[in-house]
């Protein structure tokens, strides 16, 4: 008979959160700058006729394409369930709000 219990879990990762960062911030826009030792990925909350940098994540390249990877299998999971998402088409030039 097999054992049921797997022979490599994965080790629970404990993780504190402030309050501030428990908000959470809004993005609708990605600007993506890389040098040869690492990625800049600033999240813009975009509201013309300017932006303001919400979020501002750096990372390595290797670390960068684990994060791809797991958000195109989070991805996947989710059109699993809720259905295809479709591409938000190009934003465009920004314009004024009077």
């Amino acid at each position: 008979m097999a054992d049921p219990t797997p022979t490599n879990p994965k080790p629970s990762l404990n993780v504190k959160i402030d309050d501030e960062e428990l908000k959470g911030r809004y993005s609708n826009l990605l600007r993506i700058a890389h040098t040869r030792e690492e990625f800049i990925l600033d999240f813009i909350n975009l509201v013309p006729p300017q932006g303001i940098v919400t979020a501002r994540v750096v990372t390595s390249p290797g670390h960068l394409k684990r994060i791809v990877r797991a958000l195109t299998a989070t991805l996947q999971r989710y059109e699993q369930v809720h259905g295809e998402v479709r591409e938000a088409p190009d934003p465009g030039p920004p314009t004024e709000i009077n």
